[in-house]
Formats: C-alpha cells, sequence, structure tokens
C-alpha cells in the first residue's frame, strides 16, 4: 500500500524543509544553507514534542491518554465518537423537487462503506470526531483517481497546521514522521474542527479548555490513591504532657509508619507510649474533601463535553421512562452541531464547485432517536395517515431493512385502501 508521503507527492506538495533536523545550529557556511525548525516555549507542538501535556492549575500536566483515563471524560468522548462514527453518511442528490442518494458517485461509498484501505466508515469517523474533540480540528489526506476523490487517509495528530497568507490562501503545513515538512494545498485536505475558535481558523481544545478540571481530577484520584494504600491523611494529633526528645520523635515516627501505614491497619488500635493521648480529628479528608472534589470534578467534565448526567452513568440520576428524551436532548444539545459541522465540512472539502450545486452530505441521526417498537409502531402509524401522510410505505420498509414493494412509493391518499388501513390501525 502506498504511504502518505507517496499520496502527498502525486498531489503536488512543496517541501519546505529539505534537509533533515539537526541538534546544532549556526550560521550558515558559504554555499550551504543550515535548515532547522524553531519554536517557541508556548508552542503546542513544543509542548507535545516533549510530551508534557497540557499544563493544569494543579501543576499536572495533562496529555490525552491521562486525560482518559478520568471514567467521566473516557465516557464522553466514547459517547460523542461512538454516536458519530455509527450513524451513517449519505451522499445525496437533488434532482429539481426531488431528492434521492447518490449511491452511484464514488464519494458515496468512501462515506458510508470505505474511507481508505485499513479503516471502516465508522472507525474513520469516530477516529476523525476523537482527534477533533481532543485536539480542535481534525485533518485527512484527499487521494484521487479520475478526478473524484477515492479515499480519506487521516493524518497524524499535531503534525498539521493551518496557514492563511496575506491573501487569504488557505495552506497546510505537514511535518513528515520521519522530518522535513511539505505545504499542502486547500484541495488537497479535507478538515474540520470545533465549533468554538479564537481565531477563525484553528478550533478549541477540549484538552486545553479542560484540563485544569483534569488536573484537579488527577490530585483527588492521587490522593484516594494515597487514602487506599497508606490508609489515609493527616487523621489526628498525638499530644504527650512532657516534651519529647528527638530519639523519642523518630522511634515513635518509624513506629507508626511500619506498623499502622497500610490498607490493612486502617481498623487497628494505636499502642501509644511515653504518656501519649491519642485526640482524632473531627473530619476526614477522605469524607470531606477527597469525594467531594472527584464529585465536583465529574460534573466539571461533563459540562465541558456537552453529555447529559445520566448518559455519563452518573448514579444518583434515574432513567424511568425518560430514555427518549435523553436521546432527544443528547441529539439536540451535543451531536447537532457535529452534524453540521460534518456536513458542511464534506459540501466544501470533497466536492467540486459544480457538484456543490447538485450534491450534499446529509447524516441520518434516526438511529438514536428510534426510541421503543410501540413508538416506532405509532410514529409510522402517523407518517402514513390518514390525515396527510408524509411518508410511502417503501420508505417505512426501509427503515427496517426490507425490501421495497410494488406501489409502495406513492404517499396514501384520503380514499385508497392504503389509507384506509392505516386509519383502521390507528383507531385500534
Amino acid at each position: 500500500m502506498a504511504s502518505p508521503d507517496d499520496y502527498i507527492r502525486a498531489a503536488g506538495g512543496r517541501r519546505s524543509v529539505a534537509p533533515p533536523r539537526t541538534a546544532r545550529s549556526g550560521p550558515a557556511l558559504s554555499g550551504r544553507i543550515v535548515a532547522y525548525d524553531s519554536y517557541s516555549l508556548a508552542d503546542p507542538q513544543m509542548l507535545e514534542m516533549m510530551r508534557m501535556g497540557h499544563v493544569s492549575a494543579s501543576g499536572v500536566a495533562v496529555s490525552d491518554r491521562m486525560a482518559l483515563r478520568n471514567s467521566t471524560f473516557f465516557r464522553a468522548m466514547a459517547l460523542i465518537s461512538g454516536s458519530m462514527g455509527k450513524l451513517p453518511i449519505h451522499l445525496m442528490r437533488r434532482k429539481g423537487d426531488l431528492t434521492e442518494k447518490a449511491t452511484d458517485h464514488p464519494l458515496f461509498s468512501v462515506l458510508h462503506r470505505k474511507p481508505n484501505d485499513f479503516q471502516t466508515a465508522s472507525r474513520f469517523k469516530s477516529y476523525m470526531q476523537l482527534v477533533a474533540l481532543l485536539d480542535g480540528a481534525a485533518y485527512a489526506l484527499k487521494v484521487r483517481s479520475r478526478g473524484a476523490v477515492r479515499q480519506l487517509i487521516p493524518l497524524a495528530r499535531g503534525s498539521v497546521k493551518p496557514q492563511l497568507s496575506d491573501t487569504f490562501e488557505l495552506t497546510f503545513k505537514y511535518n513528515r514522521p520521519k522530518g522535513g515538512s511539505v505545504i499542502l494545498q486547500k484541495e488537497d485536505v479535507f478538515h474540520f474542527s470545533t465549533p468554538l475558535s479564537l481565531d477563525g481558523l484553528n478550533g478549541v481544545s477540549l484538552l486545553d479548555v479542560a484540563a485544569d478540571t483534569l488536573g484537579m481530577t488527577i490530585r483527588a484520584q492521587k490522593a484516594m490513591s494515597r487514602l487506599l494504600t497508606k490508609g489515609g491523611l493527616a487523621r489526628g494529633a498525638l499530644e504527650s504532657p512532657d516534651s519529647l526528645g528527638d530519639e523519642a520523635i523518630e522511634h515513635l515516627r518509624d513506629s507508626l509508619r511500619e506498623g499502622y501505614s497500610e490498607s490493612e491497619a486502617s481498623d487497628d488500635w494505636l499502642i501509644l507510649e511515653e504518656g501519649l493521648k491519642a485526640n482524632p480529628f473531627g473530619t476526614n479528608a477522605r469524607d470531606a474533601q477527597v469525594i467531594e472534589l472527584m464529585k465536583r470534578e465529574a460534573e466539571e467534565v461533563s459540562r465541558f463535553t456537552g453529555a447529559p448526567r445520566p448518559l455519563l452513568m452518573f448514579d444518583e440520576t434515574s432513567w424511568g421512562s425518560g430514555v427518549r428524551e435523553l436521546g432527544l436532548f443528547f441529539v439536540t444539545y451535543c451531536l447537532m452541531d457535529w452534524f453540521v459541522i460534518w456536513e458542511e465540512a464534506i459540501w466544501m472539502w470533497l466536492l467540486t464547485p459544480q457538484e456543490q450545486q447538485t450534491y450534499y452530505a446529509k447524516y441520518n441521526e434516526g438511529a438514536l432517536l428510534r426510541g421503543s417498537l410501540t413508538d416506532q409502531a405509532n410514529f409510522f402509524k402517523a407518517a402514513l395517515g390518514p390525515n396527510g401522510a408524509w411518508m410511502t410505505p417503501n420508505e417505512v420498509r426501509d427503515n427496517f431493512d426490507r425490501n421495497p414493494v410494488e406501489d409502495g412509493n406513492d404517499l396514501p391518499r384520503p380514499g385508497t385502501t392504503a389509507a384506509e388501513i392505516a386509519k383502521e390501525g390507528a383507531n385500534q
């Protein structure tokens, strides 16, 4: 299989840094040019290169892998990315006042079934969605054949940087994995970013804005780990009527550390020396701080991601009969922005100006809103009539992967057999 660099060379990408990077820098020698890249300490690529992650206010460097260890954050990322991955994207065609699936267009198969030689459509969409959430944007190289896009190859995270020239021409600087970089034209890159942007070009990274919350959560988890492994934080104070010498204090400290520091000793009683008296504190950190802090930070993660609390498996929330309403809330206030972003990006970056007049992409979110069989039955009864049908029998059958029937492509009209059957079914 050809490498991304092969496709880039075929696309006409220009190499901007020919020699490999060197550890030495200095004045250019006669007849030679020493090429190197310089980074600001605040440059995200510098942080990524040093594997420091996103530094939070708590002093913890939050990387993507550390963030995904947080159960709430992981659930939110899996929920959003998985939902965007499993929902189908269809390339649609306008024919006068009618629309239809453009199954004969090469892009239909790329979006719906096989975007490249090593990913299925769901894996590609889930990956691109997760990258956009974590980094603020996702990029893929377009591979054409006979003028049509035949493959979409995801480009490595952190390897692409959009650039807008003084004449407002958009290009992309792509850093090769083995060194050097090329300039890719906008016609060669499929990309989209998060809804929020501070400069109109780069999307806001979720890891950036949630770094403080995730860093505090990591701190709380470490404190909880210490509670379980060491037996607790400071639980109380030891008082003595007499002053203790350095040797007695050190002996007491060693005795406590060896005999009462492990989790197995959490219910043991202290054997005190030298007339010491134990004064336990009224509350401990486990009950008053750590658990409460972790719960609050989990709610903060929920706000950053936009995923409803019940869908993040908060145990104090109930499901009951509100599953459909939760799905509707999730689609409307969390996924709808991403539906529009994907559809617009496909229309803008994967279709030619001529095709844009006729074709468009459409996410099918109905799979998340199907509800129970009873809800579906009531919905399709209403869709088929008898008072103004808006779906044909074959459209209903298509929702259940059933073959079309003869004369099933027309809307039921009042007085017809189909309308009478629908009316009788509605009255039962």
